[in-house]
């Protein structure tokens, strides 16, 4: 049965390290400026007010933001899309691996 209040699936940034070892995609929905401030290398740059304009051929999509609040509401939209979305809690703020700045 769908469930309306169904929480959307969310793993911690420790948990998204292990998961980098493995070919996934991760959505960044921070504004241009955050990502080029410092963001994960296998990071793609899709602000939250593009979400809606995202189409990865991908079923599951990774998504993070600075503190998971965006993220959240960008793994909703991917949700109600078709994706997959989960969403990492804590965001760039718990991340504790390399960053990259620029684009």
């Amino acid at each position: 049965m769908f469930n309306l209040f169904q929480r959307n699936p969310a793993i911690s940034t420790s948990e998204l390290a292990e998961k980098l070892k493995d070919s996934i995609t991760l959505l960044d929905v921070r504004t241009p400026e955050e990502y080029r401030g410092g963001h994960i290398a296998k990071a793609v740059n899709v602000p939250l007010n593009k979400i809606n304009r995202y189409q990865g051929k991908e079923k599951q999509v990774y998504v993070i933001c600075q503190s998971g609040m965006r993220s959240k509401q960008a793994a909703k939209l991917l949700k109600q899309k078709g994706y997959e979305a989960i969403n990492v809690q804590g965001g760039m703020n718990r991340w504790q691996g390399p960053t990259r700045g620029g684009k």
